[in-house]
C-alpha cells in the first residue's frame, strides 16, 4: 500500500509539472552543420520513440524526405506553406532527460537559419509549430498514463465492489443465521414448556400404575 501511495504522489507531481505552460525558446545548438541558431522546446512526460515518431509523421505532412543519422533527424526540402513556397531544410536532435525531452530544431531557410531578429514572420510560424507539436505530444503522454491510471483505478474499483458483495452476502448469513438462532431458541422455550407438562402427565400416570398396583395387591 505505501509503494502504490508513493508512486500515486510521484505521478500527481509529474502532472502538476506537466501543468505548466509550454514555451518556445532560441539557443545556438549543433545539429550537425555547426553552431546554428535553433528553437528549443520541452515535451513532458512522453517516451522518445513517440516524440520522434511524431516529429518524423509530422515532417512528412510537410512533404519532407526524412532521414535520422548520429541523432540527428534531417527533414530535406519541406514545405511550409505558412512560411512561403520555397522548400526548406529542417535538423532535429531529441535530447532525452528526466520526464522529459528537450527538441531542438533548427530550419534552414536556405543561406540562413531562421532566428527571431531575421525572420520575425517566419519565426512566430515555426515557434507556432513547435509549441502546438510539444503541447500535443505532452497531452497524448497524459493521455496514455491516464489510461493506464484508468485501468487500475477500475481494478480498484472491482476489488472495492467485490468485497462489498462479500460484506453483503456475509451479513445476509449472520441475519439467516441470527433467524435460525431465534427459531431454536423459541423451540427450545416451547421444548421446556411441553417437558414439564409431559412430566407432569408421567406423574399423573405413574400414580394411576402405582394405585393398580396397589388395588391389585389388596385383592383377597
Amino acid at each position: 500500500m505505501r509503494k502504490f501511495t508513493l508512486l500515486l504522489s510521484a505521478l500527481l507531481f509529474s502532472f502538476i509539472t506537466w501543468g505548466q505552460k509550454i514555451t518556445v525558446h532560441e539557443q545556438s545548438e549543433d545539429l550537425g552543420k555547426g553552431k546554428n541558431n535553433a528553437l528549443v522546446v520541452t515535451i513532458y512526460g512522453a517516451d522518445e520513440s513517440d516524440v520522434e515518431k511524431a516529429w518524423k509523421s509530422l515532417m512528412k505532412d510537410y512533404g519532407a524526405k526524412v532521414s535520422t543519422s548520429k541523432g540527428i533527424m534531417f527533414a530535406q526540402n519541406a514545405t511550409i506553406k505558412t512560411m512561403g513556397d520555397k522548400p526548406i531544410d529542417i535538423y532535429a536532435r531529441f535530447d532525452v532527460k528526466k520526464d522529459e525531452i528537450e527538441l531542438v530544431v533548427s530550419f534552414d531557410l536556405g543561406g540562413a537559419f531562421l532566428s527571431a531578429t531575421q525572420h520575425p514572420d517566419k519565426y512566430k510560424i515555426a515557434e507556432k509549430i513547435m509549441h502546438d507539436f510539444a503541447v500535443s505530444t505532452t497531452a497524448d503522454a497524459i493521455t496514455e498514463k491516464q489510461k493506464i491510471q484508468q485501468k487500475s483505478l477500475d481494478k480498484l474499483t472491482s476489488q472495492q465492489k467485490d468485497l462489498e458483495k462479500d460484506n453483503k452476502n456475509l451479513n445476509s448469513e449472520i441475519d439467516d443465521y441470527q433467524s435460525r438462532i431465534k427459531k431454536d431458541q423459541d423451540a427450545i422455550i416451547k421444548n421446556k414448556d411441553a417437558q414439564a407438562k409431559k412430566q407432569t402427565e408421567i406423574s399423573n400416570q405413574q400414580k394411576v400404575v402405582d394405585d393398580l398396583a396397589k388395588q391389585a395387591k389388596e385383592v383377597k
